[in-house]
């Protein structure tokens, strides 16, 4: 569920950057974010979690941050797929080497997972003939899936209930940083306001969903299957914007993708 929701919240947050400035979208969002998950939050009567839950989701919140601006701006230059895939290929390792140092043992298919990730990933970032501006957007995306990684380390480290006060406390962190700074550079006033409020629910769905799979299953076992997310990003950038890979690029879809699947199953 957590891919799911992000898959499709990452395409609709890409139209919406191409539209307008990733801070802009991201200082919109996250505030609505924050306002959705308190309300559930009070509606569900969930207890607040203990203080050191609230510090882990705040460090998150500004560690996510940095990654959703620099994933959103990878969106907007695009191909879609490229950057989604590589993202998430990267942002599944990230909690694969957290839980080597933490003691969790790799199998054999765990190990040939994490190769073809970053063969995957390899394949991906190169965009041969499009120069330097044509390769910003995949390189970007491969610096966010870092960033994601760690955001799915930090974030679950919280294991009391009461995870949407997590979630709300990760959300101020970010709204209390990108918001002033949009203001100052590029303001809130949205062009596309209607495909700004659409990609608000699937980051945050797909955070939610993601703590509480971490929470069930475990912190390598929930990154590394929401890390399946950008599948559906790459299938509806595909048939709706039509967009085109090359050979080796889609070669390197393949390799990503059934190395997050290996992953899973390590």
């Amino acid at each position: 569920m957590s891919a799911g929701a992000y898959g499709v919240g990452d395409f609709l947050s890409g139209l919406a950057s191409r539209r307008d400035p990733a801070l802009r979208v991201v200082a919109l969002t996250h505030p609505l974010s924050v306002l959705a998950l308190a309300f559930l939050a009070v509606l569900l009567d969930q207890p607040v979690p203990p203080a050191s839950d609230l510090w882990w989701g705040t460090a998150a919140g500004v560690v996510g941050l940095g990654a959703v601006l620099a994933f959103y701006r990878a969106l907007a230059l695009g191909p879609m797929g490229t950057v989604s895939v590589g993202a998430g290929a990267l942002s599944a390792l990230v909690p694969v080497a957290f839980g080597l140092l933490a003691g969790e043992r790799l199998g054999v298919l765990g190990w040939a997972g994490a190769g073809a990730a970053l063969l995957g990933c390899s394949l991906l970032s190169l965009t041969p003939g499009r120069g330097a501006q044509g390769a910003q957007g995949p390189a970007l995306g491969l610096l966010a899936g870092l960033g994601f990684g760690l955001f799915f380390v930090l974030l679950g480290q919280a294991q009391a209930p009461g995870v949407l006060w997590t979630l709300v406390a990760a959300r101020v962190a970010s709204s209390l940083v990108v918001v002033p700074l949009a203001m100052r550079l590029v303001g809130l006033r949205p062009q596309a306001p209607g495909l700004t409020l659409a990609s608000a629910p699937g980051d945050t769905l797909g955070n939610l969903f993601y703590l509480l799979s971490a929470q069930g299953g475990g912190l390598a076992l929930a990154g590394l299957l929401t890390s399946l997310y950008p599948a559906l990003t790459t299938l509806l950038a595909v048939a709706l914007l039509r967009e085109r890979l090359r050979p080796a690029q889609w070669l390197g879809v393949g390799i990503a993708l059934a190395g997050a699947v290996m992953l899973s199953r390590r």
